[in-house]
């Protein structure tokens, strides 16, 4: 792993005593609140690897409702946060995997709804408090979090992805990552493109009003 300051080998400020198990697993959670657009009202939080094996001892339950409940990793209610989760009515519960073969040993699988809503994916921890998103709603992708991103659920139509890389030139924003994933041709597709700059709301707004555009979620 190349790292490119000492803050990336020591952590982020956190509460917490691990930057993998810690400030990881609470990215994992906050970046699944943001995607699922509101707080909440079941969890089911799935550990592999070492995360099954010491999850509770280095506090990853704790971390990651955290994350759910919109803290940072840096956040002094961080401890309370099972607590916290209870008493807005958040029910939760957790899974220990070890018979799952992962590619990474910190990887957690989180499963929300909320009213109608429903997000499913796959968080990794990948150390020095940084993560990795590698499944949203069944989807393959690779989201580090380090950059604002656009996550774009749309039919797998002819123009799709046009249309939408033609808003962002108008917000004149610079793409620095793009992919696509699709489960079958034809049928859905999932965009997530990072860019340089924060992106704005009313793009957002504007590629939602696009056709065959299902879901847009900003990841600031």
């Amino acid at each position: 792993m190349k790292y490119r300051s000492v803050f990336d080998i020591i952590g982020p400020v956190m509460v917490g005593p691990s930057s993998s198990h810690t400030a990881g697993a609470a990215k994992i959670g906050r970046m699944a609140r943001k995607l699922l657009g509101e707080i909440p009202e079941h969890a089911t939080v799935t550990f592999y690897g070492s995360f099954a094996e010491t999850y509770k001892g280095h506090g990853t339950d704790v971390a990651i409702v955290a994350g759910l409940l919109d803290f940072d990793e840096s956040n002094t209610q961080l401890p309370q946060s099972l607590e916290i989760a209870e008493k807005k009515g958040m029910d939760v519960s957790f899974i220990v995997d070890k018979e799952t073969q992962v590619e990474s040993p910190n990887t957690a699988r989180v499963h929300l709804s909320a009213g109608n809503t429903e997000l499913e994916l796959v968080g990794v921890s990948i150390g020095g408090g940084k993560i990795e998103l590698t499944e949203v709603n069944g989807f393959s992708i690779s989201l580090t979090g380090s950059n604002p991103a656009l996550l774009v659920l749309h039919y797998d139509k002819y123009g799709a992805v046009a249309e939408v890389a033609g808003l962002i030139a108008k917000y004149e924003l610079n793409i620095s990552y793009m992919e696509v994933s699709r489960q079958e041709k034809g049928r859905l597709a999932l965009m997530v493109i990072q860019t340089d700059e924060e992106i704005n709301e009313g793009l957002a707004a504007e590629i939602a009003g696009l056709p065959n555009i299902l879901n847009v979620a900003v990841l600031s």
